[in-house]
């Protein structure tokens, strides 16, 4: 399994750096994922960015949120 967490670290630290303008919707992402909507993607999409970027930084934003609460968890653990 510390493969494929260290491999999901990795996707995460060679993503690029996001654009300043997609900060709004990449900490909703971040903070409250289950509130994202179309719209909010459609701003992005508005913006100039392209949906292959805008997945890009979602899935990575996402999987940094995740490892994140992993790494809390396993210092409660351990």
């Amino acid at each position: 399994m510390n493969e494929h967490i260290a491999e999901l670290r990795a996707v995460v630290e060679r993503t690029a750096p996001a654009p300043d303008d997609m900060g709004k919707y990449l900490a909703k992402v971040h903070e409250r994922a289950y509130t994202v909507t179309d719209t909010d993607v459609g701003e992005v999409l508005a913006a100039g960015h392209s949906q292959d970027e805008i997945f890009e930084q979602t899935v990575a934003v996402a999987i940094g949120e995740g490892l994140r609460r992993l790494d809390a968890a396993l210092r409660v653990i351990g």
